[in-house]
């Protein structure tokens, strides 16, 4: 995967160092035909094409550079090719226009191309104030996150992640919204702030679970919902796991084993508990050195080939399942993009969290004496 990144690399560096020369190199052929044929007003028109291509490459004063070029070159050779002086002056005023149009042409482009920078830099800071960057290392857990918009241009979506370290051990949260576009990323907002203020004040996980589905009752419309998982680790060897509607994690144990973590009791979806009686339940596994967990959204479950073939993500962690979360991810994204030719055509969002072998075991296994616990603090006192 790294040789096809940097194949591709080498591919855009390369066309973006020879696309600015390309209006000149289309006027230098033009001559050169133009000289080696001696035909004069057949092909001198297509002078014109050169700065008609810089207003697409360059800034206005490349467009006028170009157009200049062109026209001194047609008036040179139609000079010696014994061109009509009212042809001549004919070819010259089209090539004048359309130097005069391309130019325009290139100051609206570079102008807009200013707007849409501003827009991206407002989404990208959009995404950074939702989404915030997760440290490699939270708590007692290594992490890594990686996250694709459907519209790349935006740079943000309705998937949405969370972690913190509150009082009652590390929280998380992976979610996606119905729906796309601004709707769905306000609701994702509302979504990772109640959680993170929620993440600190309830003891319990299923009160913070309580917590979002009362703030999206009130907020969202009637065929509005959230699909989520929040997991927790309140104490050493204990993973606390709610699961409302939404994929199930995958859980990697030492031994390289994948495992999904189906709910026990299937609850709905965040935002549609008055519809139903079911509410969500709490699952504890145990959660020991080296095992990992991976929580997703459908955008990767989901994502097809050409033969409409899903991406079968659990073989895929099998495969490439590392001790170090983020080249797991990497790994995983570069074989996810692969599948689908290219590009995602919904949001993906992953998260991987691994509880790395405390230092104090690593020690003590050395000397040959038995390991350690990891020590972790109970749930703190309400």
């Amino acid at each position: 995967m790294s040789q096809v990144r940097d194949r591709k690399r080498a591919v855009a560096q390369l066309v973006a160092a020879v696309t600015p020369a390309l209006p000149v190199l289309i006027v230098s052929v033009v001559v050169l035909v133009d000289v080696a044929c001696g035909a004069g007003t057949l092909w001198l028109p297509l002078l014109a094409a050169g700065p008609a291509l810089a207003a697409t490459t360059g800034g206005p004063r490349g467009v006028l550079c170009v157009g200049l070029l062109a026209a001194v070159l047609g008036a040179t050779l139609g000079t010696r090719d014994g061109v009509p002086g009212h042809e001549l002056t004919a070819v010259l005023s089209a090539l004048a226009a359309v130097t005069l149009a391309s130019g325009h042409a290139s100051a609206l482009r570079g102008r807009r191309e200013r707007v849409l920078a501003a827009v991206r830099s407002v989404a990208e800071a959009a995404q950074h104030a939702l989404l915030k960057p997760v440290p490699a290392t939270v708590g007692p857990f290594q992490v890594a996150v990686r996250y694709s918009a459907a519209a790349a241009e935006a740079r943000i979506g309705g998937d949405l992640y969370a972690l913190v370290p509150t009082p009652y051990g590390v929280r998380l949260i992976v979610g996606d919204v119905r729906g796309k576009g601004l709707p769905a990323v306000g609701t994702a907002a509302l979504v990772v702030g109640v959680f993170r203020e929620a993440a600190y004040d309830e003891p319990d996980l299923l009160a913070v679970v309580g917590r979002i589905e009362r703030s999206l009752a009130r907020n969202l419309g009637a065929d509005d919902f959230v699909t989520a998982v929040v997991a927790g680790y309140p104490q050493a060897g204990h993973l606390e796991v709610v699961n409302c509607g939404h994929a199930p994690p995958l859980l990697v144990r030492e031994s390289g084993t994948v495992v999904p973590v189906e709910p026990a009791h299937p609850a709905p979806p965040l935002g549609l508990r008055a519809l139903t009686d079911e509410t969500p339940s709490l699952q504890v596994l145990p959660f020991d050195d080296g095992d990992q967990l991976l929580l997703y959204t459908d955008g990767v479950t989901e994502a097809r080939n050409h033969g409409r073939e899903f991406y079968p993500l659990a073989e895929g962690l099998a495969r490439h399942v590392s001790d170090e979360p983020a080249g797991t991810l990497t790994a995983l994204h570069d074989e996810l993009l692969a599948h689908v030719g290219g590009r995602l055509h919904d949001d993906a969002a992953l998260l991987l969290l691994r509880k790395p072998a405390a230092p104090e075991a690593v020690s003590d296994a050395g000397r040959g004496s038995a390991p350690h616990s990891v020590s972790w603090p109970d749930r703190a006192p309400t």
